[in-house]
């Protein structure tokens, strides 16, 4: 079994599509719009299979905190190797992104930082312990 899709809500959905293409070279593809409900989503498709559903809607509410809650909490990107952990890191603290954590060894061996995208939403990314040899 396979994750196929994480679903994201947010108040600038443009902005946020253009985020993930951007920095985690995702690919979008054309906006759905539904002129009823006024709902409008893109899937960004990653290399891995797996893909996140950007979606807006006029009564979306606003988030909750950033402190620990129930729910997902973050999700990953997995890179090839801890230089491209550092190189993306650096990429995403130049364009503003705040680096939460790390980059850092973790306890139980990765090499990974964490960020958030433009909605707060937690980021790592990872090199797995296999490509730190």
């Amino acid at each position: 079994m396979i994750i196929e899709h994480i679903a994201i809500w947010t108040n600038d959905l443009e902005k946020l599509k253009d985020y993930y293409v951007k920095f985690f070279n995702g690919k979008s593809n054309q906006k759905y719009r539904n002129p009823n409900t006024l709902f409008e989503s893109y899937f960004i498709s990653f290399d891995s299979g797996c893909r996140l559903e950007l979606m807006t809607n006029p009564d979306i509410k606003e988030k909750h905190s950033q402190t620990n809650y129930i729910g997902i909490v973050h999700f990953a990107f997995e890179v090839a190797s801890k230089a491209e952990v550092d190189l993306k890191a650096k990429e995403l603290e130049i364009a503003g992104f705040p680096i939460l954590k790390g980059p850092r060894i973790t306890g139980d061996g990765y090499y990974e930082f964490e960020t958030v995208d433009i909605d707060g939403n937690k980021i790592e990314v990872i090199a797995k312990k296999r490509a730190m040899r």
